[in-house]
């Protein structure tokens, strides 16, 4: 069993794991995490719970890393097979991961880096800075790795709706109004509710918390075909000229940079028809 990875700082007590995302201030999802979760299916060791938080204080995640594209594919299809190569398969993998997962959000969370939290089995976040969107919809795409999965069954048809065509950004309260997350607490508390929450479950018996996931997994997951059918959909419109010119505009004016333009990217898109 091994957790060492250049963007990604692990640290294991107890039975939790906590993986703590550091590629940078952006913290854009990189290759590394393919790698964590293809370890805990394959030698997870003593890990009972892993927690996933960022280095960043602005940015819990987000977005994948634009430039990574290529090699997630290729490490995505090393880790699931040639069929399953993309980013939404790969996360649909890790929503299925035997061990419970938690995701714990301070900052920004969108696009994949909100499609990686939907994806754990719980999110908690800071009530004074978490932010959670699904810009898609604004470049000309729709969220293609899961993200319209996860947020249909959170939150409803009406609501999900408007989260995913109307690509604004939803404050933490809202989030949680909404059923996008579990809770938001006071960012003084977070830390500390998370890490009780994930010490009870590590010290539950294994075989027991196991099942309990596998049953709630059956029921709420969505297909994996559904996920292939959003991911070759997203794949199709993002390299569409008008996606192309859209992203391509952003991008000059700061995407996957620190800046205002990330920090408020839900309202930088609906700014791109103006």
């Amino acid at each position: 069993m091994t957790f060492a990875y250049s963007s990604i700082r692990t640290r294991l007590a107890d039975g939790v794991l906590a993986a703590t995302l550091d590629a940078g201030p952006l913290n854009l999802l990189g290759v590394d995490l393919v790698s964590l979760v293809d370890t805990l299916y394959t030698d997870p060791g003593d890990v009972r719970v892993v927690v996933i938080d960022s280095a960043s204080p602005d940015f819990f995640s987000a977005h994948v890393d634009l430039s990574a594209v290529p090699q997630y594919t290729a490490e995505a299809a090393r880790a699931g097979g040639p069929g399953d190569a993309s980013l939404g398969m790969f996360l649909h993998r890790l929503a299925r991961v035997p061990v419970i997962t938690i995701a714990k959000v301070r900052g920004r969370a969108r696009g994949g880096g909100d499609e990686l939290a939907l994806a754990c089995d719980m999110i908690f976040a800071s009530r004074e800075n978490a932010v959670f969107g699904q810009f898609e919809s604004g470049t000309g795409a729709l969220p293609g790795a899961g993200g319209t999965q996860h947020l249909i069954r959170r939150l409803g048809r009406g609501r999900a709706m408007e989260a995913i065509v109307g690509a604004d950004d939803f404050d933490a309260d809202l989030a949680e109004r909404y059923g996008w997350i579990n809770r938001a607490l006071p960012d003084a508390e977070l830390d500390g509710f998370v890490e009780r929450l994930a010490r009870r479950i590590a010290g539950f018996p294994a075989e027991g918390v196991r099942a309990a996931k596998r049953a709630v997994d059956d029921l709420t997951l969505a297909e994996p075909a559904q996920v292939r059918s959003d991911a070759a959909v997203f794949q199709a419109l993002i390299a569409s000229p008008e996606a192309r010119e859209r992203l391509a505009h952003l991008t000059g004016r700061g995407l996957q940079t620190p800046g205002p333009l990330e920090r408020d990217l839900g309202r930088a898109v609906a700014e791109l028809h103006r």
